[in-house]
């Protein structure tokens, strides 16, 4: 293992350890979404999810 993976991993643990806290409070702060709010995140990923599922239909269909 180089240098170079040894500090990267030494940056990541640091970003960890100094965003947890921030994160926390974060969402203990923040408001909470109505059930419409949520409605639509669900469909919102759904949709997209259907659409990589169809990107990835057409493409195996022309592949092969």
């Amino acid at each position: 293992m180089d240098w170079l993976k040894i500090f990267s991993a030494l940056f990541i643990v640091a970003m960890l350890i100094f965003l947890w806290p921030r994160a926390g409070q974060m969402i203990r702060e923040s408001r909470k979404g109505t059930i419409d709010e949520w409605l639509w995140v669900g469909l919102l990923l759904l949709g997209v999810a259907a659409f990589v599922a169809f990107l990835m239909h057409s493409m195996h269909s022309t592949v092969v």
